[in-house]
């Protein structure tokens, strides 16, 4: 297991390096400001995307959020809650809507109740989950998880970036008629790779693997800002538009140079949540399932990542576990709470943090770059639509080359730890969730490890983990006969 990265013999500059610990992590201010841009940029798309998703849904009566509300808090939450993990935990873990939880409140939660109770449940589960990690519960689930079991983790998570990057950038697609074919997806459009776009993603990609292998500082932003240059000049060019009217169109942003760069930011919906309709609206029972699918996906899913940032940093220690894991998991906690209270549903930790690790980000120091950059987005909401999906996505697969390097920790050989490990790699791409792989290893992990006679060798909290994840993964047949 790597452990933390620390500078053998250093001497603090300032105060400002020693409160985080910039010099002892073995790291420079150039380093984290560049890893504070690379994470920003390759998590700028959820100011645009996060919008769309709870725009698409609709509450009991058929009310829509606004669009520039929806984006302008996604980017005030995502930079204060970002900052506070920087200056709380100095760990360099950028935080912002849910991708997944935010589908659940837009199109499972809302139409039960009214936007503003729905987004009641999410500041609901974020205490609770704050609470479990005051009184501890929250870190002992996480040192009871065995090492090799968090590398996995890791491991998978680096996967998923991985094929996140490809999705996004649009190199492999989803089949249209999957049902009827022997494959769910396919490389680029009709198995070809015929569209401007993956061009530009395939040129950046290789563009940013020559710097990377070549040891250019500030390879992962360069390749972004260099394959952005060639996506607004394509576009120029050829005309594109989006995929949503083009199919060979940029995913989501599309590369021009914007009419305006600074926009009032719409701050309306702030505060527009209620925590005690919903009991008597949907139902007791109804309310406790939607809590506990929110709370197990944003309990699991930090810790997935982590571990997956810590790992890609070497800052984790022997049992591994990162540096104020407390304080992590805390600034998550309150993230959460502070995402249903803006209305823009729950907040967590990116695992598209690791893109800044990879760029040699190891401190709180690049959280304040990212979120500082986050705020300004409120206003300067044109200019990051200008980075496509195409060229943020290179940084994704590189990071995922980076992640998956600790799959040797693993000891194969032993069935019983090497069988959960493979679940966890496996199902967190294949599946688009990190709390499916972690379920997924953990269940089998205490199945197999009593099926071999090493019970003892369980830790009696994995027991309580492997239960709760059952009741997650029968949630569809138990939602059916609540509601």
């Amino acid at each position: 297991m790597s452990t933390e990265t620390e500078s053998p013999s250093y001497t603090p500059k300032n105060g400002f390096d020693r409160y985080f610990e910039i010099s002892k992590r073995g790291s420079t201010l150039s380093r984290e400001v560049r890893g504070g841009f690379v994470t920003f940029f390759t998590m700028a798309y959820i100011v645009v995307l996060n919008p769309l998703i709870l725009a698409g849904g609709t509450d009991q009566t058929g009310a829509h959020l606004p669009l520039a509300a929806l984006a302008a808090g996604t980017a005030l939450v995502a930079g204060v809650m970002t900052i506070l993990m920087g200056v709380v935990a100095r760990f360099p873990l950028a935080l912002a809507a849910g991708l997944g939880v935010n589908a659940l409140v837009a199109y499972e939660i809302a139409p039960e109740m009214t936007w503003a109770d729905a987004m009641g449940l999410v500041v609901i589960e974020g205490v609770l989950i704050a609470v479990l990690v005051l009184t501890g519960l929250r870190t002992a689930v996480f040192k009871a998880v065995p090492t090799q079991l968090k590398t996995a983790i890791g491991v998978g998570i680096g996967l998923f970036l991985m094929i996140i990057g490809l999705v996004d950038a649009g190199f492999v697609h989803r089949v249209p008629d999957a049902a009827n074919t022997t494959v769910p997806v396919e490389l680029g459009l009709g198995g070809k790779l015929m569209t401007w776009p993956t061009l530009v993603f395939a040129i950046g990609l290789l563009f940013t693997l020559v710097l990377f292998v070549r040891k250019v500082k500030g390879a992962i932003l360069i390749g972004i800002l260099g394959t952005t240059i060639l996506a607004i000049i394509v576009e120029a060019i050829a005309k594109l538009g989006p995929s949503i009217t083009n199919p060979s169109g940029w995913s989501l942003n599309v590369p021009t140079l914007p009419e305006k760069i600074i926009d009032k930011p719409d701050l309306s919906l702030l505060g527009q949540f209620n925590v005690l309709n919903s009991w008597s609206d949907a139902g007791v029972l109804v309310v406790l399932m939607f809590i506990f699918t929110l709370l197990v996906t944003d309990f699991f899913d930090t810790m997935g990542t982590m571990v997956a940032v810590g790992q890609e940093g070497g800052l984790l220690d022997s049992e591994g576990m990162p540096p104020r894991t407390r304080e992590i998991l805390l600034v998550d906690s309150v993230a959460a709470a502070a995402g249903g209270a803006a209305s823009v549903s729950s907040n967590t930790s990116y695992v598209e943090s690791a893109s800044g690790v990879g760029e040699g980000a190891r401190t709180g120091v690049a959280n304040l770059v990212t979120g500082v950059l986050f705020l300004l987005a409120m206003f300067l909401a044109p200019l990051v639509k200008v980075v496509p999906f195409e060229a943020a996505s290179t940084a994704l697969v590189v990071v995922g080359f980076l992640m998956i390097s600790t799959v040797r920790q693993i000891d194969w050989s032993d069935y019983a730890i090497a069988v959960p490990a493979f679940l966890t790699v496996t199902l967190m791409p294949f599946t688009y969730s990190i709390s499916n792989g972690i379920g997924a290893g953990v269940i089998s992990y205490v199945v197999l490890k009593i099926a071999v006679g090493r019970a003892r060798e369980i830790h009696p909290l994995m027991y309580g983990i492997a239960a709760l994840f059952v009741l997650y993964f029968a949630r569809g047949p138990l939602e059916a006969w609540i509601l």
